[in-house]
């Protein structure tokens, strides 16, 4: 539930809506305010609240009273009213992971004999829900679609189509959609667009701006920033995610715990600080990337070779939109086989290997060349695999002498 809705024994701070992207980040959410209070929401770790003095006809699954934790807390609350703040949405629900976002938007949204777009290249658990579980337990049908061919996603709607799902930035290969021409195109039919914006927060995108439905973050990535919490959440119209808290939430049961969320909420403080210098690392690694003759591709939207790169800059390049640039995810590979790439990853030094993004340290994961994803991928992804790199806060000069040292212990074995 936003801030606009306030239950009478929940507490509230308004936020005014004419400042500052920080001001925003640290204030946003933060409802405890007082003489005698402290300054932050605490964590409260009760799973039972207060009842009143006659619950007899209370309704017990409803999420717009503290009664219970799994239907709200206090903390999830907080978490929430920052979402919304952040990503000017109504209402947000705030959820265990960012894949229970994912599914809630899905089983709030989607039933028996519908039909459901999905962008061709997309995030693995996204990718299992729509090729498997979904339709095979429910008989939902999917169409998989280059979300970048606007004609392509115009012919594959059915009379029956219901959602159109897609990320921001695609995951692994960087594809970036076009979410207005997308929403565009769903508001005229009466299609709900969901996108993922993980790997795009505010304030450097925000799809409800541009026209979208429904937005979903993995928590889990820049939002919280430290590599200590999971969450999801769903942020958007309040009509579309009224049925996400009322089923996918209270009845399926995937609500965020409240010391994730207070972590969370912690982490959300710094965003666009982070943000900013996550970018600014990123674009001077690619272009030194690219530039490197033993590296096969480098794919990062803030490259001018990048496909969509245009799109890019209008969609979230413009400083005037919110913070500028093209995010801190790129995929490259070595020109080389699968052992050169994973002895690269192996002789880094302070890059990590690990799955993940968005943390303060970087991430490096190298992934090859099978598995039925691939069929969607760029040649390059195909021909050599692709090591997905989250830059993250470290000094650029030591991560660029990172991956200088890696590149020649790994390129000088025949």
């Amino acid at each position: 539930m936003s801030g606009s809705d306030n239950p009478t024994n929940r507490p509230d701070k308004k936020v005014p809506g004419s400042i500052g992207e920080r001001t925003l980040s640290v204030h946003g959410g933060n409802h405890a305010d007082g003489e005698g209070e402290a300054i932050r929401v605490p964590i409260i770790m009760a799973n039972s609240y207060h009842l009143p003095k006659d619950p007899s006809t209370m309704d017990w699954s409803n999420p717009e009273h503290l009664t219970y934790t799994r239907n709200t807390g206090i903390n999830q609350i907080a978490l929430q009213d920052k979402l919304c703040a952040l990503e000017h949405g109504e209402d947000a629900v705030a959820l265990a992971t960012g894949v229970a976002a994912l599914h809630a938007v899905f089983f709030g949204h989607v039933s028996v004999g519908d039909h459901v777009l999905v962008s061709d290249t997309t995030y693995e658990a996204t990718y299992k829900l729509w090729t498997s579980l979904l339709p095979r337990k429910y008989g939902i049908e999917a169409t998989f679609v280059d979300i970048t061919d606007l004609d392509a996603v115009v012919a594959a709607i059915r009379p029956n189509t219901k959602l159109i799902a897609t990320e921001v930035v695609a995951n692994p290969t960087t594809k970036v959609a076009d979410i207005a021409a997308l929403a565009a195109i769903a508001d005229a039919r009466g299609i709900v667009l969901m996108v993922d914006s993980t790997f795009t927060p505010p304030p450097l995108y925000r799809p409800l701006d541009d026209g979208a439905g429904l937005v979903v973050h993995s928590l889990t990535k820049y939002i919280n920033g430290h590599g200590d919490a999971m969450g999801g959440a769903v942020i958007g119209r309040a009509d579309l995610v009224d049925p996400i808290r009322s089923e996918a939430m209270v009845d399926v049961g995937g609500v965020i715990s409240p010391f994730n969320a207070w972590l969370i909420m912690r982490g959300s403080v710094t965003l666009p600080l982070r943000l900013r210098q996550h970018q600014e690392t990123a674009l001077e690694l690619a272009r030194f990337l690219e530039a490197d003759d033993r590296v096969a591709y480098v794919a990062y939207p803030g490259l001018e070779s990048h496909p969509q790169h245009e799109v890019a800059k209008r969609q979230f390049g413009d400083p005037g939109r919110g913070i500028g640039g093209y995010g801190a995810i790129m995929a490259f590979a070595l020109k080389g086989d699968p052992a050169t790439q994973s002895r690269f990853v192996n002789d880094l030094k302070i890059i990590t290997s690990a799955v993940s993004v968005g943390h303060d340290e970087s991430l490096i994961v190298h992934v090859g060349t099978t598995g039925p994803r691939v069929a969607a991928y760029p040649e390059g992804f195909k021909k050599y695999g692709h090591l997905r790199f989250s830059v993250g806060l470290e000094d650029v000069d030591d991560l660029k002498a990172d991956l200088a040292a890696a590149l020649d212990t790994a390129c000088s074995v025949s």
